[in-house]
């Protein structure tokens, strides 16, 4: 059970944190953390005003996948990438050898989420951590990242002053939260503490493979294939759920850029991040074990698609429909509230486009006779609007 938090959102401030602190005290301690330790650290936790209130609001800023790919698969990205792959080239390559991820694939990652270690957080993650906790919204996940944190100062593997992050909590070079610390951290450098935060970089790649080998990682399997979609072509079959081999896949007609048949790297699905007028890709099951760093289509393309650059290959070939931009938060609830007053219900109203305002989408372009490409653009949402 959370610790009682009977203040209102808009009444959250420093005396309430300290109270909050104290009723989560006695559950600390009964899970293994030290009152030295939880005493020592939480005497200098701050309540984070700004944290809380990004927290609540990340869901109003989006991007377009192509303007997200831009920035994240940038030719300084790439070369960068190139340059660091270099600079640690025999500790990626033995980590490569121990967990089966390519180096590229953990170069990718260390590049998107600190830049190759030149962005790794200055925030206290136990201030961010114990704000979020305190605000209720999300108290189960960020109180288990309070503990986690407090676990980390008790074990030894850093101390409170280097104990720092994104505003999010996310640390170190390959920014993991506290709880994906604790599971998954290793020290490959030998030294005895699981180091992600310091200037060697050797500790947090090692455990982003880790991380990714524990999730499912198969050795020798892409992320995903850009294919070519064949005139005629049934879009109701672009589904993640829809899972075929590449030779089946072939055999309707898809081909990569090449115009040749996929290999069989195992079965796989077609993804359409931006409709039936964008790239499309076939995804293997690596690219769902991606997922699990970040549930984000646009962050998993990014990785695999920079991992690619940086072995060599040259950029996407398909087009993006330039004309649409990234619908706002209050234009994606009035898509999901249309969907659903029309007969596809999206089962929630929260903003989020994910399967299954999605699958919403494509009921309503059959209903219409448009091709069913599950895409949520705003000039779908003015079709919605004509049709109330």
């Amino acid at each position: 059970m959370s610790a009682q938090n009977t203040v209102p959102n808009e009444a959250r401030d420093e005396t309430g944190l300290q109270e909050w602190i104290a009723a989560f005290r006695p559950k600390a301690l009964a899970v293994g953390v030290s009152a030295g330790t939880f005493d020592s650290a939480m005497s200098e936790v701050t309540f984070a005003p700004e944290v809380v209130k990004r927290d609540r609001n990340q869901s109003e800023f989006t991007k377009t996948i192509w303007d997200y790919l831009e920035t994240a698969v940038s030719d300084l990205r790439i070369s960068n990438g190139k340059a660091a792959l270099k600079r640690q080239q025999a500790a990626l390559n033995a980590i490569e050898a121990k967990y089966g991820v390519p180096a590229e694939i953990v170069t990718a990652i260390w590049g998107l989420e600190s830049a190759y270690g030149t962005f790794r957080g200055s925030d206290p993650v136990l201030n961010s951590m114990a704000s979020l906790a305190y605000d209720a919204r999300r108290a189960e996940f960020f109180e288990q990242q309070v503990i986690a944190a407090l676990t980390i100062l008790q074990s030894g593997d850093t101390d409170r002053g280097k104990l720092k992050g994104s505003w999010a909590g996310a640390m170190g070079h390959t920014q993991f939260m506290p709880g994906s610390f604790i599971d998954h951290a290793v020290d490959w450098d030998g030294d005895g503490k699981r180091n992600i935060w310091g200037d060697d970089p050797r500790d947090a790649l090692a455990s982003a493979a880790a991380y990714l080998k524990a999730n499912g990682w198969v050795t020798g399997q892409p992320w995903g294939v850009e294919v070519r979609i064949p005139d005629g072509f049934d879009y109701l079959l672009a589904n993640r759920d829809v899972i075929k081999t590449p030779q089946e896949w072939a055999d309707l007609g898809l081909q990569d850029t090449e115009g040749k048949a996929v290999p069989d790297h195992g079965a796989a699905s077609i993804l359409l991040p931006a409709g039936a007028g964008g790239a499309a890709f076939m995804v293997f099951n690596n690219f769902e074990v991606i997922e699990t760093y970040n549930t984000a289509d646009a962050y998993v393309i990014a990785v695999g698609h920079l991992a690619d650059r940086i072995s060599g290959a040259g950029p996407l070939k398909g087009h993006w429909p330039l004309q649409d931009r990234a619908l706002s938060f209050d234009e994606r609830i009035e898509l999901q509230t249309e969907l659903t007053a029309q007969g596809f219900d999206t089962q929630k109203i929260d903003a989020k486009i994910g399967p299954l305002t999605v699958n919403a989408v494509r009921g309503w372009q059959v209903s219409q006779g448009e091709v069913p490409d599950g895409y949520a653009s705003p000039r779908l949402l003015e079709r919605l609007r004509l049709r109330r």
